[in-house]
This record gives structure tokens, C-alpha cells and sequence, in this order.
């Protein structure tokens, strides 16, 4: 039997409880309050739709009483209550001992960092998105009141309340963001493990594909070496013209003259080691052109031979019954992996107040997970506060342009503040707009780095998401960054198990890690990425004067690589960066670890044999590389292992160390898995050795010195081994790129003359000198041209650039004019 049922905790413990008369407060944690007010004195236990478990440890607090004043004191926050049975700011207010920030009740929070929005239909480019669980107001405030509840049945149900009901959760963190939505998170829910191959690439299309024709092109994409690990079909799986009054957007029914064999079909899928959906739009419920509508009809008391159609309501248990045992299960049974929920028909039910995107997630996640050989998760659309329950989100139809992927990193990122970690975007964009090989690239660099990476668009002919489909030069530069996606799973999927463990998510906004500093609030195009990582993703077309993009990035205060090209970075400062095609703006601290699968060309994600580690060297650094099945539910019975990987370096000599795999799953690892190692920022070793459970072993290695890395070939180690390499004699040494070699990079591209890119490389060492003199050769430049020059004389700035070419200048104008005044 599943060992993933929904199973709740709503009341919370009586030693948790204050009562004031018409008034309870619940203290979840020593930063979050629940707070109730009933005229009735009729307090509510039952899990509401967003808040399953509140019965936790109970935190320490005090209580007194003077005055009429009713005061709780946690270790974190201290509330006063006017005991006279209202809400009201004069009389219910908690101030944040720790930042002496004050809340009181009826404050609008205008410092509120953002949360996430349902779906980003038809959009182009920002868009509003509700209110998050943090804010650098240092509080966040959730109204509870008018949501449903679960009744013993779990299913929901309104409260039945009167207008002056009040139930408020407030969360005071101050600027402790992660802490806030992991204790969320224990209140109202966290996902459970992903399946790995989730992880891999998706390919999916609305189109009106035949099997045959699915099929070859699943064998192109592993022709020309393009990994996939899902292949979803579309609507038109199903009869879209039906000869009654149903649209054809809902279906249950195979196409047989598209897919005359489905079990074929699918059994053929999976042989090339793909899983696949089927597109659900349920809202126009059953009509009798559907095989099953016989017995549908039948099981919700419609005759069939009238040939009514069956009304969708899943907010009706005995339909919700129906639905999946009569239309999904025989699906099922003929291969279907999992579904793609694409509900947008609004938000009303037969249940006053029950949105049916909420319900439809959640029985449908439940759903999934009904047998231990899967997992549940839905691919749906976001449906509120609590949704984090239920990944997968389908961001929705986004028009293509460049202003809509310039959003997307944002976005995805704030998702994390109201803990809503699994975004799954249509990378390169859905509909309208202008096609464009840039664009699509830029897109599909940033789909490597984001939570879900999925191809998609819709049935327009001149829309396409192919990789191969914008020329060779885009193809090969795709070609690797889908690559690169498979060869990251392990590190993403370790990732996805610290999600389940500790309620951090993948992708987080900058703010989180540094809280304290101004900067990190200016930069919501990049986010951290697994904790190891830094993404800024390109967003913006290539200047044709420079030949280059343009990106604005700030790295936060240390020592920062670039992930791909070894160079060195300070932190502390805005860079500029002049960004080929083909680059991915990443960044790594000094210690990061990175483990990489190595074949990264087969379809499926199945465990890497040989796995690369990048070791980013500094003075310490780890990374817990966490492996199991990856789809069935076993781990929770302890069928998973985790493999250690540390560094330390200590009196010029680093130590990486490969610890024996620990856990009940070291039996299934690949046998004779090899491991190899690329080390950078270090100099040339004057001695490498390596030891497996203490004895020694030979190794071979090269060094490169002008990326200041060393690299050592595969090597066997047994996984219940130990594995130790020392290099001796080094130093951390980092590959500084200089001013000059930045500078012949641009002026290599810049559409210039080349007498003047000739004259101006002679003018070059003056000009280092010198600034001023870049206005003696400023007629010959355009100002990106010039803009890209002295930024790269410059280098790092402590004050963010514009991102707007003519703002930018001008500043550079500024800047010079000051040097030439000193």
C-alpha cells in the first residue's frame, strides 16, 4: 500500500493555547501566531485548506496578565491583547524583540517581498504577484478566515462563520526568510520526493502529432544527442471533434486514427526510456462520444441512452470517485506515466469558496501516489497558499519575448516565499510574439537552471521548440546546455531531497543568503541555485556593435569563480559582464563541490556510472550526494544512501576526500562506478596521491595552467570504500582574467573598422593609464562600444549599474569627468 496518504494534526497541543475570553492565540512556534477571534467563543481545530499540522513542540513562552492587558512573550516576538474581545490596532499588537520592529493589527505591509501568481497566461513580461510569507518589514500576515476547512470525510467544507470571525497566522522572522517558510512549511505541509526523472529535459508540443510521427521524432532527438527523460502529449491525444456540444478541449478517449495502438505507443515510449503524460482539460465534464461515458452515466445516475453528458463537479465525492476510476485508470492501466492538469476554467464549485484548481491538485496528487511504485506530484497550475503540497506548477502560456524571460528568473524565485519551489515554465515561450534563435537559446540556458526544464509551445506552425530548428550554431550551443541539464541531476536531485528534509527549496532569491545587504534586494534577475550555485541568466539581445549582451551582476562578498570558464571573481561588487552566445552567467564560492553525471546523451536519468566532480578549491568545502530508486516510494523506508565529498586545505596541501556510501541502498549502486575530479583555482601540484581505504593507488592527472585547474582521470573505487586524493605543495590560485585580454575580446567583435580596432589596441596602454584619452577616440566608438570598454577598464563597480544603455553612459560620462577633475 501507498505509505503516502494524507494524514493531518490540526489541533494544536492545550499547552500551546492562550484563551482571552472571544479570543485564542496558538503559539505554533516561538515567530508564528495563530490568532482567532469568534464572537461565539466556538474555536475551530479542523485543518483548513493551507494549515494541516499545527499541534508542534510547544515553544517557550510567558504569560501576564495587568490591566486588562493580555501579554505572551516567546523568545521572539512579544504580544499584548487588550483583553475586551476585538481585534483592533489600539489593542493587538507584537513587536520582533531581536529587530524592535512593530506590528499592529490593521497594518498594510507595503515592504512585502512577493509570493507567486496562479499562471502566466497570455502575458508579456511583469506582472503582479500576491503577497509573500516574508517582507523586510521583519513581519507577514496571513488571513485564514475565509477559508475552508476538512471535514471528518477530509473533504472540504465552509466554516460556517460568522462576518467577525478572525483567523490570522503572523509570521515575525524579521529577515530570516528561510525560517519562516520552513516553520510554514511544518504547519501546513512540504512536497514529497520528486521522481529523478523529473529532472531530465521534457519535450512537449501542441501539436497534432500522429504516434508515428512522435515516435520518430523522440529517435531524432536521440540521433542528434539531444537527452530527454519525458515526452508529454498534447489535447490532441484525445477526439477533439466529437459530433456533439463538448468543444473537444476535454477528452478521455484515444484518438485511433492518431494513435491506433496507445499501448504500443506508450510501451514504445518507454523502451526509449521516456515517461509521458497526456494533456486533462476536465471542465466540460463527460459527453457521449467518450468510450467510458456508458459507465460514467451509469455510475453518476445519467441514463445513458439519453446521452447527456455528465457535468464535471469534482467538488462532488461520488464524481471525484468516478473520474479517476473510470477515466484515468484504464489510461493508467495502458502506460500512462502521470498527467498534465490544465485547468483554467476560473475558480467557482458546487462548495461556496472552494477554487476547483485547489481540489484537483490535491486528489490528483494523492492520486499518483495511491501505489509505493510511485510518487505523487501533479503538473498543474499554482492554487494558493498551501499549494506547495502539490508540485509540479505549469507557469501557463507565456507570449514570446524577451521581456517575458527577463520575468521568469524573478518569478521563479519569489515562488520560494511562500515556499512554491517546483516551477516548470514553457521554455522559449508559448504563443505570439516574434520567433527569434537568441531568444529561444537564452530561454532554453535558463530552463538548465531553473526548477523543471520543458519545452513547449503551442500549435502554430511557425512556432518551434526544436533545437535543431534555428541553424547550426544555436543547435550545437542547445544541443549542450540539454546536455549539461541531465549531467547536473545529481547534484538538482540532491537538492530535491533537502527540499523534502528541510523546506529549501532549489531556487531562492539573493536576500535569503544576505539579508543585511542593500544590493541583494536590486538583483531579482539571479538567484542562488542549490545552494552551491549563483545564476544570473542572460535576458536581453546581443548589442550588434559590440557582437555582445550586456548583463549587470552582483556577486555577494568572498571569493567567486565562474562556473564554465575558471575565472575569478571579487566578491562584494556589480560586474559587467559582456556575455557570448554561448555563455551562462554561474557562479560558484571558493569550496564549492559540484558532482556530475558524465553521460549526459542518453535518454532517461537513470544513475550516472561515472561521475565527475568539479571541486571549486577553498578552504573547506562538502557536498552529500544523495541517491535512491528514483521513483517508487522505498526511500521512505530507509531504501536511500548518501556519499560525503569533502575538501579542506591546510599548510599547501588540499585534501579531497570521498567518503564510503552510507545507507540500504549501497547494494543498488552501479557496480564499478568510476569518479573523477576537476579541480580549479589551484597551482601546479608537486605531488598528487590517492588512497582507497588507506592503501595507496596510482592516478593519472594533467594540469592546465592557464585555467588553474587539475584534472584526474577515472577512478575505480568500490562504494562501500573510502577514497582520499591529496594534492601537496599548492596554492589556492585563482584565474584572474586582465583588463587587456578583456578588452582585445571586445574589440575582436565590435563591429568597427579595422584600421581603428588596429590603431586603438596600439592606444591601449595609454589608455590604461590614462581614462581621459578615451575621450580623444570617442568618435569613432557607439557608445555601447565605448560603455563596453570602460567597464572593462573598470572592472567592478559597489554601485549597481543600469541596465539601460543611455543611463549607463551617462554615468560613465560622470565617472570619467570625476577622474579627470582628480
Amino acid at each position: 500500500m501507498s505509505k503516502i496518504i494524507p494524514s493531518m494534526t490540526p489541533a494544536a497541543s492545550s499547552e500551546a493555547i492562550v484563551l482571552s475570553d472571544q479570543a485564542r492565540f496558538t503559539i505554533l512556534t516561538s515567530r508564528l501566531i495563530r490568532m482567532e477571534l469568534d464572537p461565539e467563543g466556538l474555536f475551530d481545530d479542523r485543518a483548513s485548506l493551507t494549515y494541516w499540522y499545527r499541534q508542534q513542540p510547544v515553544p517557550k513562552f510567558n504569560i501576564f496578565r495587568n490591566d486588562g492587558w493580555l501579554t505572551i512573550e516567546t523568545d521572539d516576538l512579544i504580544l499584548h491583547f487588550y483583553e475586551n474581545n476585538r481585534f483592533h490596532w489600539r489593542d493587538l499588537w507584537i513587536k520582533l524583540k531581536q529587530s524592535g520592529q512593530l506590528w499592529r493589527y490593521g497594518d498594510q505591509d507595503y515592504s512585502n517581498l512577493g509570493g507567486t501568481i496562479r499562471t502566466l497566461d497570455s502575458t508579456r513580461g511583469p506582472v503582479p504577484l500576491g503577497d509573500g510569507l516574508v517582507s523586510r518589514s521583519g513581519w507577514a500576515l496571513v488571513d485564514d478566515s475565509n477559508n475552508l476547512v476538512l471535514d471528518k470525510e477530509l473533504w472540504p467544507t465552509p466554516r460556517e462563520k460568522s462576518i467577525a470571525y478572525k483567523d490570522l497566522y503572523f509570521y515575525g522572522y524579521s529577515q530570516d526568510y528561510l525560517g519562516a517558510i520552513q516553520d510554514h512549511q511544518r504547519i501546513s505541509g512540504k512536497p514529497n520526493l520528486l521522481p529523478r526523472w523529473t529532472f531530465g529535459n521534457w519535450w512537449s508540443r501542441y501539436w497534432c502529432y500522429s504516434a508515428q510521427e512522435l515516435t520518430a521524432l523522440m529517435d531524432e532527438f536521440q540521433t542528434r544527442q539531444v537527452p530527454l527523460s519525458v515526452c508529454i502529449v498534447d489535447m490532441d491525444w484525445h477526439n477533439t471533434k466529437t459530433g456533439n456540444a463538448s468543444s473537444g478541449w476535454t477528452g478521455y478517449s484515444w484518438n485511433r486514427e492518431l494513435f491506433p495502438d496507445p499501448e504500443g505507443f506508450v510501451a514504445g515510449l518507454h523502451q526509449r526510456n521516456l515517461k509521458t503524460a497526456l494533456n486533462l482539460h476536465p471542465a466540460e465534464g463527460v459527453h457521449n462520444h467518450e468510450d467510458h461515458y456508458p459507465i460514467m452515466a451509469t455510475r453518476m445516475g445519467v441514463d445513458p441512452a439519453s446521452g447527456q453528458p455528465v457535468p464535471f463537479e469534482i467538488a462532488d465525492p461520488q464524481f471525484a470517485q468516478a473520474y479517476f476510476e473510470v477515466l484515468h485508470y484504464p489510461l493508467e492501466k495502458q502506460g500512462v506515466d502521470f498527467w498534465w492538469l490544465d485547468w483554467q476554467q476560473g475558480s467557482r464549485s458546487k462548495i461556496a469558496g472552494l477554487d476547483p484548481l485547489f481540489w484537483l491538485n490535491h486528489l490528483h496528487y494523492y492520486d499518483q501516489g495511491k501505489s509505493p511504485e510511485k510518487r505523487p506530484f501533479v503538473f498543474s497550475r499554482w492554487p494558493g497558499l498551501g499549494g506547495q503540497r502539490y508540485p509540479i506548477g505549469f507557469s501557463g502560456d507565456t507570449v514570446v519575448d524577451w521581456a517575458s524571460l527577463a520575468f521568469q528568473p524573478e518569478m521563479t524565485a519569489k515562488a520560494s516565499n511562500v515556499a512554491y519551489g517546483w516551477w516548470s515554465h514553457d521554455i522559449g515561450g508559448h504563443c505570439e510574439g516574434v520567433e527569434d534563435a537568441e531568444l529561444y537559446l537564452r530561454w532554453v540556458q535558463f530552463g538548465v537552471f531553473s526548477p523543471i526544464f520543458r519545452l513547449h509551445s503551442t500549435n502554430n506552425e511557425f512556432i518551434d521548440r526544436l533545437p535543431w530548428s534555428f541553424g547550426l550554431d544555436t543547435f550545437q550551443l542547445t544541443r549542450f546546455a540539454m546536455q549539461l541539464r541531465h549531467k547536473l541531476i545529481p547534484f538538482i536531485y540532491t537538492a530535491n531531497e533537502r527540499n523534502v528534509r528541510t523546506g529549501e527549496p532549489l531556487v531562492l532569491p539573493m536576500y535569503y543568503s544576505w539579508s543585511e545587504e542593500e544590493d541583494a534586494y536590486a538583483c531579482p534577475g539571479q538567484y542562488t541555485f542549490g545552494q552551491q550555485m549563483l545564476v544570473a541568466p542572460v535576458s536581453s539581445p546581443t548589442d550588434p556593435m559590440t557582437g555582445f549582451t550586456r548583463k549587470t551582476v552582483w556577486l555577494p562578498k568572498g571569493n567567486w569563480t565562474n562556473f564554465f570558464t575558471n575565472e575569478a571573481f571579487q566578491g562584494g561588487f556589480w560586474y559587467s559582464l559582456y556575455c557570448d552566445k554561448g555563455d551562462i552567467p554561474v557562479f560558484v564560492p571558493d569550496g564549492a563541490i559540484i558532482p556530475l553525471g558524465v553521460d549526459p546523451v542518453a535518454n532517461g536519468v537513470d544513475l550516472p556510472v561515472i561521475l565527475q566532480v568539479k571541486i571549486f578549491a577553498g578552504l573547506q568545502g562538502e557536498f552529500d550526494l544523495y541517491e535512491d530508486d528514483g521513483e517508487g516510494q522505498a526511500y521512505l523506508d530507509g531504501e536511500f544512501c548518501q556519499t560525503l565529498i569533502t575538501q579542506s586545505y591546510d599548510q599547501n596541501s588540499l585534501r579531497i576526500t570521498k567518503e564510503a556510501s552510507r545507507g540500504d541502498f549501497v547494494s543498488h549502486l552501479p557496480e564499478g562506478r568510476t569518479w573523477q575530479f576537476e579541480i580549479s583555482s589551484v597551482s601546479e601540484p608537486s605531488n598528487i596521491t590517492a588512497f582507497l581505504d588507506g592503501e595507496p593507488i596510482p592516478i593519472s592527472n594533467k594540469y592546465n595552467s592557464g585555467l588553474k585547474v587539475v584534472s584526474i582521470e577515472a577512478i575505480a573505487c568500490p562504494n562501500t570504500c573510502k577514497l582520499e586524493i591529496i594534492l601537496e605543495n599548492i596554492n589556492l590560485e585563482r584565474r584572474e582574467t586582465s583588463p587587456v585580454e578583456k578588452i582585445e575580446r571586445l574589440i575582436r567583435r565590435a563591429k568597427l573598422p579595422t584600421i581603428v580596432k588596429q590603431q586603438f589596441m596600439r592606444r591601449l596602454p595609454e589608455l590604461m593609464v590614462n581614462p581621459m584619452s578615451m575621450f580623444d577616440i570617442a568618435h569613432n566608438f557607439t557608445k555601447s562600444q565605448l560603455l563596453a570598454i570602460y567597464e572593462s577598464l573598470v572592472s567592478a563597480s559597489r554601485i549597481k549599474p543600469s541596465q539601460d544603455l543611455e543611463s549607463a553612459y551617462e554615468m560613465m560620462m560622470v565617472n570619467l569627468r570625476k577622474i579627470g577633475v582628480s
